[in-house]
């Protein structure tokens, strides 16, 4: 069973997650930032993750650390979850409309991280949500999950719309590029490791 159960304890933020890869989309998030809730509820149920999230995070000054930490947890999760990645598919991309919007994320899960964010044309703020923080967030994921991670809008102009084709399209290819294969023998990698 590839699950993993993180907690995160700082100054600034008390986080508990729980995740399982394997799943049917099910989810409890509670992070005090409702817009964040949201897009990992999406997350969670198109990229079919058991997810539980937590946190109590130092609001009273701003959401960056909690967007940012559960980042980070739920990199380490993901990281940690998959084990050995034997046998994994490894790669993924997958383009996800929503309404007028639509990105293409693609994902390597090889141990080596890198986001490229390639995000233009939002808005400020969705509600009281800084949507420069969804750059911050998927910086934290995709160092603490060790993966390569390729996020493209092609287009939109809602940019609720636009943030939301992105996190079901992040869900969509890590469940893709997370499934095991039976055709794949040992680590899919020419080196040996990931």
């Amino acid at each position: 069973m590839r699950r993993q159960d993180v907690t995160r304890k700082t100054s600034e933020t008390d986080i508990s997650l729980d995740l399982l890869i394997d799943g049917e989309g099910s989810s409890t998030i509670q992070t005090g930032v409702g817009f964040l809730d949201h897009m990992l509820t999406l997350f969670s149920k198109h990229g079919l993750f058991d997810l539980k999230i937590v946190c109590d995070g130092d609001l009273e000054v701003d959401q960056h650390h909690t967007v940012e930490d559960i980042g980070i947890a739920l990199g380490e999760a993901f990281r940690m979850a998959l084990g050995n990645k034997e046998g994994i598919t490894r790669y993924a991309t997958v383009s996800t409309p929503m309404d007028e919007a639509l990105s293409t994320v693609s994902i390597d899960i090889s141990g080596r991280p890198y986001l490229v964010y390639r995000v233009e044309g939002l808005k400020d703020k969705v509600g009281n949500f800084d949507t420069e923080l969804v750059e911050e967030f998927f910086q934290a994921f995709a160092s603490n999950a060790k993966i390569n991670l390729h996020i493209n809008l092609l287009y939109g102009h809602n940019t609720h719309h636009m943030i939301e084709s992105i996190f079901k399209g992040v869900g969509r290819a890590l469940d893709t590029a997370s499934q095991q294969n039976s055709r794949i023998k040992g680590i899919p990698s020419t080196k040996g490791t990931l």
